[in-house]
């Protein structure tokens, strides 16, 4: 077969991976719906437990309910706390989830509820396939299983099951890097896009398009093609256009937006935020809840996970920059310090460096390890939403 090589140097056009008569993609699928499913069925247990609606933990906690109803009445809604001299407004949620929602309730019986959890469900298993092929390409098939296997254990992975954006980003940003792993620069704009309209995190996706035709274009002395081109200077488009929308409709278009977001307490402070959060959680860990000292544990650790990236040669650019964008994103930015883990969720790269160690281990000590992981998610998860107080 023939193929070929990228100017990463990554070797393209291998066959896709198998185990047996089982395609690597439909084994990875299965492998992610049944860690992620045993993690639902923990949460709806400790739901009706507690008397509460499965249904409603997972569709309508925290930010779902904002999402809910941009898809029913559009923008338009502010919500104050002069307590704390906070002004939330709707306009800092991106629009594509909502539209994908109302879409899928002109076709889907039941709630909005019910559309906002299949259009999650549906993204997370887009997801969970785009994950393992770029695992496979880089690493090979049985790292791309364990890459997504890692990925559905994490701690915080329950959030790809609720009705949040996540994964529909993560889903977006695997197969766009997957595109560009295979020179396919059309999809990758064109999902680039997309991404920009899901959450403002989406831009991360954009950069790594745009840093890789830049490359491209530089290796190439100005003569790459056009659809090199193309793909660079269009895939912050979706970003973009819904940023200087809210601006202009607030009167400022290029800070209109950001001061939405300072509104809901979030601003780009290099870390100090974060920080200070960190600080107070190591000086006073009786004091605090679990979730910020679990995130201060994950984010300790995506921060070791980063550096194991980064020594890796075999890792091409646009997965650093990619990766690096939603670091340089979730650690500098203040506020909402105990959501800090769910928005590296779609930084599926950091794992890279873990499941290529675990390929070249034992079988068995690939399941223990991930079914620990799982097992301690399975608890973590149904804490996170029902019992412990904080935004995830």
């Amino acid at each position: 077969m023939a193929t070929e090589t990228l100017s990463n140097g990554i070797r393209t056009g291998r066959r896709a991976g198998r185990y047996g008569r089982i395609p690597g993609s439909v084994l990875a699928l299965g492998v992610y719906a049944a860690v992620r499913a045993a993690g639902v069925l923990a949460v709806a247990v400790a739901a009706w437990w507690s008397g509460r609606s499965p249904v409603r933990v997972l569709g309508e906690s925290w930010d779902s309910v904002w999402y809910l109803r941009i898809a029913e009445h559009g923008y338009g809604r502010t919500q104050i706390h002069p307590g704390i001299g906070s002004v939330q407004s709707d306009s800092a949620f991106f629009p594509l989830y909502p539209v994908l929602i109302r879409c899928a309730s002109l076709v889907l019986p039941g709630s909005l509820t019910v559309a906002a959890l299949a259009v999650a469900w549906i993204a997370s298993g887009a997801a969970a396939v785009g994950v393992y092929r770029v695992g496979e390409h880089l690493l090979g098939a049985r790292a791309g299983v364990l890459l997504v296997a890692l990925w559905a254990a994490l701690p915080h992975a329950l959030m790809l099951t609720l009705a949040y954006t996540e994964a529909l980003l993560a889903a977006f940003a695997a197969w766009a890097l997957y595109a560009l792993l295979r020179g396919r620069w059309g999809w990758a704009a064109g999902l680039a896009v997309l991404a920009g309209l899901t959450r403002p995190t989406g831009i991360a996706v954009a950069a790594a398009v745009t840093a890789a035709a830049a490359y491209e274009v530089w290796r190439r002395r100005g003569r790459a093609p056009a659809a090199v081109w193309a793909a660079g200077l269009a895939a912050p488009a979706g970003w973009a256009s819904y940023v200087l929308l809210v601006g202009v409709h607030r009167g400022d278009p290029l800070g209109g937006y950001f001061a939405v977001q300072s509104g809901w307490g979030s601003r780009f402070d290099f870390g100090a935020g974060a920080l200070r959060s960190a600080r107070h959680a190591l000086g006073s860990p009786g004091q605090v809840e679990l979730a910020t000292v679990v995130t201060v544990v994950l984010l300790a650790a995506a921060l070791v996970l980063a550096g194991l990236l980064a020594a890796d040669r075999r890792i091409p650019l646009p997965l650093f920059v990619y990766t690096g964008v939603l670091l340089l994103m979730t650690y500098g930015g203040a506020g909402f310090f105990e959501s800090k883990p769910r928005f590296l969720l779609p930084a599926f790269p950091l794992l890279l460096p873990a499941a290529a160690l675990m390929a070249k281990a034992r079988p068995s000590t690939a399941v223990v390890v991930t079914g620990v992981l799982a097992g301690l998610s399975y608890g973590y998860g149904p804490y996170l939403l029902l019992a412990s107080g904080v935004a995830p």
